[in-house]
Order: C-alpha cells, then sequence, then structure tokens
C-alpha cells in the first residue's frame, strides 16, 4: 500500500513501511502541560466552550505542531462530545472532571437522539478540522479521533468516570438487552461522527477504548473488538484510504491478534506491556504505536533517552508511530517532550 504519494510518514507508517526513523506524535499532546493552552483556554472560558470554538480548538491544536514539530496533529476534542450529542447533559468540574447525565435503563437508552441528529451539536467540530487541513503545515498529518462505544458507555452509565467501571458492568450484566441497546447506538453515532470528521479533512481516524482493560474474556470480544470492528468496517467501506488506529488499552493478551480481528491499520500500546513482548506479539499484525510511560515527561533525565532508545530499537523491524503509553499529564515538562523527540529523531 501507498500514502497516496504524501510522503507523510505517519501514513506511511501505517500502509505497513518500516522507516529508519519513527514518525511521533504524543496523545494529549495539545493540553494543560502548555502555557499557550492554559493562556488560550482562559481565553475561551471553559473546556467545553473551548472544544466547540473553532479558531480556538484549531488554535490549541496547532500549538504543540509549532513548538515541537509533531509528525501529526489530533484533532482537540473529547470523547464525551457523542454522548452530550445524543442528549446527555454533559458538564466539567474543575479539578475532577467529566460529570454526564445517568442510563440506567431502557427508556433511559430510548430518550437518546437518533443517531442523524448528532451533526447538529458537533458541526463545530467540523469546522476545527477544516481549519486544521487549511493551517497545518503540509507534512504534518491530520487525526481525528472518538471514542470506543464501551469506554464511551461507561461514562453514560456511571455519569462520570469510575476506578473499575463498575456501573457499566453491573448494567451490562443486570440488562444485558437495554447496555448492548445503548452500545449499538454509540456505535452507530461513531461512525457517523467520525465519517463527517473524514468529510472535513480528517487523514486517519483513531478509536480510543481507554477502559478496554477491564473487559475479559467473552466481554472483551463482545464489547471491544466487535464494536471496533464494526466502527472500522464501516469507515473502510466509505473511505478505503483512510487508515484506523484502535487503542484498547491495557487489554494485555488482547491485543494479540487485535489488527486481525478489527481490521485495524495499527494498534496503540500502553505501556503496561513491554515493547518487546509488543514487537513480537502485535506488531506481526501491523503497523504499533507507542508506548513510552506518560511518567517520562515528569521526571525526564537519563530514563527517559534509555527508554525512548529501547522502544525505537524494539519496533525498529516493522512499521512503529512512537507515542506515549496514554496521554500526557498536566504536571509535564515541556522541556521532556523536546527531549523525546530529540532521542527519537537522533538516536
Amino acid at each position: 500500500m501507498k500514502d497516496g504519494g504524501t510522503g507523510k510518514t505517519i501514513l506511511r507508517a501505517l500502509a505497513g513501511e518500516t522507516l529508519p526513523t519513527p514518525p511521533i506524535w504524543m496523545m494529549r499532546q495539545a493540553g494543560r502541560y502548555l502555557p499557550e493552552y492554559r493562556a488560550t483556554r482562559a481565553q475561551a472560558g471553559d473546556f467545553l466552550s473551548l472544544c466547540y470554538n473553532p479558531e480556538l480548538a484549531a488554535e490549541v491544536t496547532l500549538q504543540p505542531i509549532r513548538r515541537y514539530g509533531f509528525d501529526a496533529a489530533i484533532l482537540f476534542a473529547d470523547i464525551l462530545l457523542v454522548p452530550q450529542a445524543l442528549g446527555a447533559d454533559l458538564w466539567f468540574v474543575t479539578g475532577e472532571g467529566p460529570r454526564l447525565s445517568t442510563i440506567t435503563d431502557q427508556a433511559g437508552v430510548d430518550a437518546l437522539k437518533p443517531v442523524d441528529a448528532i451533526h447538529e451539536t458537533l458541526n463545530p467540530i467540523y469546522e476545527t478540522v477544516r481549519i486544521l487541513r487549511r493551517e497545518l503545515p503540509e507534512e504534518t498529518t491530520l487525526i481525528g479521533f472518538a471514542g470506543a462505544p464501551w469506554t464511551v458507555a461507561t461514562y453514560m452509565i456511571a455519569g462520570r468516570g469510575t476506578p473499575d467501571q463498575g456501573p457499566a458492568h453491573a448494567f451490562m450484566q443486570g440488562n444485558v438487552a437495554a447496555f448492548e441497546a445503548l452500545l449499538a447506538q454509540i456505535t452507530a453515532a461513531t461512525i457517523e461522527y467520525l465519517a463527517a470528521q473524514i468529510e472535513a479533512g480528517a487523514e486517519v481516524v483513531k478509536i480510543f477504548d481507554s477502559w478496554a482493560g477491564s473487559l475479559k474474556g467473552a466481554a472483551f470480544q463482545k464489547y471491544a473488538v466487535a464494536p471496533c470492528a464494526e466502527i472500522t468496517a464501516a469507515i473502510k467501506a466509505r473511505y478505503p484510504h483512510i487508515p484506523v488506529i484502535g487503542f484498547p488499552r491495557e487489554a494485555g493478551d488482547g491485543y494479540i491478534g487485535f489488527h486481525a480481528a478489527t481490521g485495524v491499520d495499527c494498534v496503540a500500546l500502553d505501556n503496561s506491556i513491554s515493547p518487546e513482548w509488543g514487537a513480537s506479539h502485535v506488531q506481526t499484525g501491523g503497523c504499533v504505536q507507542g508506548n513510552l510511560a506518560s511518567s517520562h515527561m515528569v521526571t525526564g533525565g537519563q530514563p527517559l533517552i534509555d527508554e525512548a532508545r529501547a522502544i525505537v530499537q524494539a519496533f525498529s523491524k516493522g512499521p512503529h508511530i512512537f507515542n506515549l503509553g496514554h496521554g500526557i499529564t498536566p504536571d509535564a515538562d515541556p522541556e521532556n517532550v523536546a527531549l523525546m523527540i530529540e532521542t527519537v529523531r537522533n538516536g
């Protein structure tokens, strides 16, 4: 496969090419660790206002590209905009994170808006994508994204993030029909949301399943693998040239065979597994992304250099996109990001 002749390194890796230097971007690279982000967010007023202001959302997406020259920019948005577009109440509590109205039964699922109504809420996000396609450097790939149905459902059921996704597991076990109806609604909305991002100019899409690791055995196959496969197949049917990245975080052995089971072009790996294990068990199926521990962005120094070099070496025999094992944290030092990039690009 080719990348359409653009020469963009991310697209080349996603097409299966092994590059001498892996392309690099970073989860949550537009975020609170950057002073310019904090200034723009203050200008917007609050987090959701920032997400829905296309000019400011594009600005924070561009900030880490200007500062560091990453090989990709990822759209600035949030996985919980889809539930909001489906009719859930959404707000953010400073210092604590998101809060949503909860869905606890079939009536709650039935009260959600139809999938074709989501664009009314999400149109500003598509405008952000259009701005970014105009303003990004020619060599920089634009990544769109959405949350995976299971992860999004955990928030819609509990009304917030939880340590073990207990409310979602209880709903799944206590009312299978309603739970699966909710997942189906989220899946359908996610397909349309990602398709609209692609229509607006996204060149790659990523499916974030942040809580996949709490699904075990048959539940992982049914509620992490199957929805990702359905979304990927729908996107590929409409846009065969658009690569898809899947991220079933903390999937452990569930990472094995994830490429083939879902059809994704790349599997993002968290740092609970070693890069050597990832190379021998996952990279055999295609491109992988990852997997430096986010803590190195806080602590820096020689351990960061050593671990970054080890990851590059471990994945050097196949297609690899260098990234963190999860998102960069607000207490990260911007200088450590520069050190990481220098290490990856110059050894």
